[in-house]
This record gives structure tokens, sequence and C-alpha cells, in this order.
């Protein structure tokens, strides 16, 4: 069963939520970052892209952007900008976004739920990002920025956060820049914060990461680092655990992650299509954005028109989890056959268009002469997704997209 504590969250004083709130690290880069957090010298950024404080261009992973980050973040807590609360607890953080709401439970998970599978993964991580958050968390001493796991809802569950919602006042609650909503709780009646863990530990076998891979392997291998070097460990040190946020799997939605290909390798157009009809149905849908509307369907902009294009029944296998997907069968009878892209995560000439940009954006790359070619998928199902992680499988790289992405600094967990 599943390890999630409560734990003392590092948090905002309310006033300054929004002014010390932030994207996470990885939906930047450092221009932006450094926008993000103009006149906001509260800003979480200055911790999580602290190079936005030192000369243009520094190597943002050089040793003084994570003394710079060590520096912003003690004076954060001097300012009064973070203060620890007093007790452990947990904390509800609920995200609205286009009318609908997903609330999930902030608490601490153990490393050894990594090592052992009862937290599961869908996707295989790089070490140089592992590397990154290993060296800022090892400098700071605390997981900076939460991550988004999810798990089979729990009827009891479900019932306590409603109950704190309808009961409790958030302690903040705002809309960000992005248009999104941010509404958190604190769990403040110790009793609720026992029953929670008890629930976890009792009626959760499995935990699934949905977004965050990075940050919980690197977390994960601090612990066991830690642990490792100390003769007198027994399990229970503050070390062991790192903040995520958990929702129930029917709360969530996976939106699509679509891609764009600089060329047709070396074919013309209409070789390409002739190739694509040997393993596709294919519709001309005219000059008017077309979405791909179920399992197993995909939309294709070439040339200034949009094609509905089916997969024949012998592209995949809807008895296989993996062979199922979308992406593999995008992957293997048009990326790889045709197009000669093998290695979606070493391969110049294909980029990956997340689906909160709108297939707009496919287009826009099409017709600016940058791509050649893009494609639209119908998004993976949480289902799905669980259903890989249970059989042990790792899905392509780029399937996932969720959103809203979680909110860094609403709090921190020091270890």
């Amino acid at each position: 069963m599943t390890i999630v504590k409560p734990f003392k969250g590092l948090r905002p004083p309310k006033e300054i939520v929004e002014r010390v709130s932030c994207l996470p690290y990885d939906v930047m880069n450092s221009e932006e970052a450094a926008q993000m957090a103009a006149g906001k010298q509260e800003s979480l950024l200055h911790v999580t892209r602290a190079e936005i404080d030192l000369p243009a261009g520094t190597d943002i992973h050089s040793e003084v952007v994570y003394e710079k980050a060590v520096e912003n973040f003690k004076k954060m807590q001097e300012n009064g900008w973070l203060k620890e609360d007093p007790e452990r607890r947990y904390y509800i953080y609920a995200q609205t976004m286009e009318g609908r709401t997903q609330y999930g439970i902030v608490g601490c998970a153990h490393f050894e739920d990594y090592f052992n599978g009862v937290i599961k993964k869908h996707e295989l991580t790089r070490p140089d990002k592992e590397e990154d958050r290993m060296i800022l968390t090892k400098y700071t001493n605390a997981n900076i920025e939460p991550v988004f796991f999810s798990y089979k809802a729990i009827a009891e569950l479900d019932q306590i956060v409603e109950n704190i919602v309808k009961n409790q006042a958030p302690e903040y609650d705002f809309v960000a820049e992005d248009g999104f909503g941010h509404h958190f709780w604190v769990v403040y009646d110790q009793e609720t914060n026992k029953r929670i863990e008890e629930l976890f530990a009792t009626k959760v076998p499995y935990v699934y990461v949905a977004d965050g891979h990075h940050r919980t392997a690197a977390a994960s291998r601090i612990g066991k680092e830690r642990a490792e070097k100390n003769p007198n460990h027994t399990g229970n040190e503050e070390y062991c655990y790192f903040m995520a946020v958990y929702f129930p799997d029917n709360q969530l939605k996976i939106i699509d992650y679509n891609r764009v290909v600089k060329d047709l390798n070396g074919l013309s157009s209409e070789d390409f299509m002739n190739r694509l009809v040997q393993d596709f149905f294919v519709q001309d849908m005219g000059t008017e954005i077309y979405k791909p509307s179920a399992h197993h369907e995909f939309s294709m902009y070439l040339d200034g028109h949009w094609y509905k294009l089916n997969a024949k029944p012998h592209t995949y296998n809807d008895n296989d989890p993996l062979e199922t997907l979308d992406v593999n069968v995008l992957s293997k009878y048009v990326l790889d056959n045709i197009l000669g892209i093998s290695d979606l995560r070493t391969s110049k000439r294909i980029d990956f268009v997340g689906g909160i940009r709108g297939l707009g954006e496919l287009k826009k790359r099409v017709d600016s002469g940058e791509m050649k070619v893009a494609f639209a998928l119908y998004p993976v199902s949480m289902d799905q997704l669980i259903k890989i992680a249970d059989t042990g499988n790792i899905m392509p790289p780029k399937t996932t997209w969720f959103e809203p992405k979680l909110r860094s600094g609403l709090v921190i967990h020091k270890l």
C-alpha cells in the first residue's frame, strides 16, 4: 500500500501568494522566466530559475546558478515571503480550467515506494534532467516544486475533500495570468489528517506518475543516497519524503500531444499520400481545422489542407496496452515506415506541440515553412495510462499532456 504523509508546509502569506506562485520551471526558457518575474521580487522563479538574476548567457546548470537559488530561497524565508506551518498537515489543492475543477491532496511520498513499484511510471527519464533537479534539491534542501500523481478514486477520500471544500474557506483562491483558477485549503483537523494517512495506507495500493517523472526520480534518488549514508537510518527521516499532489483518476483529463515534421523524407506530397493510404483511410476535410474525434483517428495538415486519417485494422491491437496506442500507430506506420524517423528522442526533424496550444499552432508552423506536415492525435485516456503502468510498459516520448500545470510556490517541503 501507499505511504503518504502530512508535512510542515513552507508557504506564502495569502496576501502575496499570487506574487510568489509561478508556473513550473520546465515550461519556460530563461527569457520567459525573467519576463514572468519582472517586478516580482517575491516570485519563486528566483529559486527555480535563478539564472534570471545572473548575467545573460549564464549556463543554467552552472554552480553559480544553484548558489544563487540557495541565496534567494534563504532571502524569501528571512523576509517572511515563505513561512513554515507549525504542525504536519495535508493540504487540498484544486485547479479550475474551462469550467472544470479537479481536487488533489498534497502530501509526501516515500522514496522506497518509487523503488519497490508502488509509485508506477509510464515514461523513461533523461539522466541530465534528473541530475539538474537533484542538484537543486540538494542545494536548497527542499522539494521546491511538487510532482503530479494520480490514484484510483476512493469514495471516502473524495468525501473528506468535499467536506473540507464545502465547510472551510480556502486559504488561497485566485486566477493566475494563464486564466486558470487555483484554490488551496489547509487541513487543520488532526483527526482528518490521521484518517487521510490511514486511507492511503489501506485503500490505495498504487499511485501513478502523471506529470513530473524527472522530479520523482530525482527526489527518490536523493532519499536513497541519504539513507545509504546514514548508519542510523530508520526510514522515518524527513529526507525519505518528497512532495506530491495526488488526484483521483476520475477527475483528470489528458489532452492531446501532437507532432510536426520538417520534411517528407524526400517524397513528393503525392508519393507521400500514396504511401499513406496503404495503412489509413484518408479523407480530405478542406481548409478548416479538423480535430480527431475518436481513438484510432488522426488529423493531418499538409499543403494547406486538413485530412482525416482512420487507421486500418491491421495497424493496431486493442488487446495489447501498447499496440492500441495511437502514438505507436503513427510512429510505426507514418513516422518510421514512411518518413524515416525511428528515434523520437533524438531526431531533429520532428517537434512536439502540446494540445493546450490548439491545432492552430500546427497550421501556423506548417504555413510558415518551418514544418512540412503536422499530425494531431486523439488524447490518451487515464485508463490507458494506468494499464500501461500496471503492465510495466513505457509509453513513447511526448504522449501525455496534463493541464493545468501545478502551480509552484503554494507550498514547499523542507528536507
